[in-house]
């Protein structure tokens, strides 16, 4: 049976060149407005032919630092420095970022985990349905900016499905992960549409910090320029980017017990395995003795949960990546919170010394998953999968 249509509609017309903005009207009826619609921001910055970009932020709603980024960018950018068009979507899930929650105060909705959502769902389904039946048909590109939220904060990271490369974003950090297809992320739903994806993990912690809003602004002109998107020079990268992978639940260190938790080592920390990574202490019946959380890996620490509360099975208090080419480590005492794991990946993959894998650079547009022959409107019929040659309107 075909996908039914989505119910949500765009105020702009994505096949117009120049610059718009509006909103996506998403109907919710209500008893304070039976036939209102959420306001979804969106904008269209066209001109002429040439690579089509989705970029995205709020996909969590309290990930701030790519929604003041793309505002921004909706602000400066003018139709005359863009060759093809760029759609940017700065709060995708509308409700929660107006909330500054991670999960839409509708329906308890987790966007990033929606996919392929459902036009007949509940708000945050419905968003997800739009984004991928809708919108990543339209794209050659699509770009989501996180961060690590109220809850976590990261090494400044890129982070995109094996077997391309995010090191473009210039940040001290990419890491890879599998692309699942039949998971309900964004990744997925751009594996699903054929189209190239990357994210970030900048910072976090409930903020917006002047460090990471310069990693993500000039990593959001870096990426554009090098898709073509944009003309001109990009911005020189932030950091020289190391490339790692996060693979299974062994990369992360769980609370063992609940209670509150003490980090034992800072973020962009080198450890090794079974060194302690956090002390839960039990606040309840403080004369018992804390528990211990250990990595299971070694590497460097990525990520770090922020509130010090903790419950038995609560997601990681600290993250990591490890080098693939194990190198000497300057090491220390391991981090006492849950952690994710990374590993660096150059040519040779964690498991093996010998064992090559191959990657894939994102914008390599000589490899393509698939060869599309007829153009795409902005209702989803399919064009080429490389990027046209851009044809700026005059």
């Amino acid at each position: 049976m075909a996908r039914s249509r989505s119910r949500l509609t765009a105020e702009i017309d994505f096949d117009r060149d120049g610059k718009q903005h509006g909103f996506i009207r998403l109907p919710y009826s209500v008893h304070r407005s039976a036939y209102g619609w959420i306001p979804i921001p969106v904008a269209c910055i066209k001109n002429g032919d040439g690579p089509r970009v989705l970029l995205m932020a709020g996909n969590h709603g309290d990930e701030y630092e790519g929604q003041v980024a793309l505002g921004k960018l909706i602000r400066s950018l003018e139709a005359e420095e863009v060759c093809g068009r760029i759609i940017i979507l700065p709060s995708a899930n509308f409700p929660a970022a107006m909330a500054g929650m991670r999960t839409s105060p509708l329906d308890e909705g987790n966007l990033n985990r929606s996919f392929p959502g459902d036009p007949y769902g509940g708000p945050t389904a419905q968003i997800a349905d739009y984004i991928e039946s809708v919108l990543l048909p339209q794209c050659d590109f699509v770009f989501d900016f996180h961060s690590g939220g109220s809850s976590l904060t990261y090494v400044p990271s890129a982070l995109m499905r094996r077997p391309q490369t995010p090191e473009t974003l210039g940040a001290p950090v990419a890491y890879l992960v599998d692309a699942a297809l039949g998971d309900h992320t964004l990744t997925a739903a751009a594996a699903r549409a054929e189209v190239r994806h990357m994210s970030t993990e900048i910072a976090g912690g409930g903020q917006v910090t002047p460090t990471a809003l310069r990693i993500m602004e000039s990593g959001i002109r870096r990426v554009l320029t090098k898709v073509e998107a944009l003309s001109g020079e990009p911005p020189p990268a932030a950091a020289e980017t190391r490339i790692m992978q996060v693979r299974g639940q062994d990369y992360y260190v769980y609370a063992p017990d609940p209670g509150l938790f003490e980090p034992l080592v800072e973020l962009g920390e080198e450890v090794t395995a079974g060194t302690p990574a956090a002390i839960i202490h039990p606040h309840d019946t403080p004369w018992r003795e804390p528990a211990i959380a250990a990595f299971g890996r070694a590497g460097t620490v990525i990520c770090k949960r922020v509130p010090g509360r903790v419950e038995r099975g609560w997601a990681h208090v600290f993250g990591m990546g490890a080098e693939a080419r194990q190198q000497p480590m300057r090491t220390r005492r391991a981090i006492p919170s849950i952690a994710a794991f990374g590993t660096r990946q150059a040519a040779i993959s964690t498991t093996s010394s010998t064992a090559r894998t191959v990657t894939t650079p994102l914008f390599d547009r000589t490899r393509s998953s698939r060869s599309r022959s007829s153009t795409r409107s902005s209702t989803g019929s399919i064009g080429t999968r490389s990027s046209p040659r851009c044809t700026r309107s005059r």
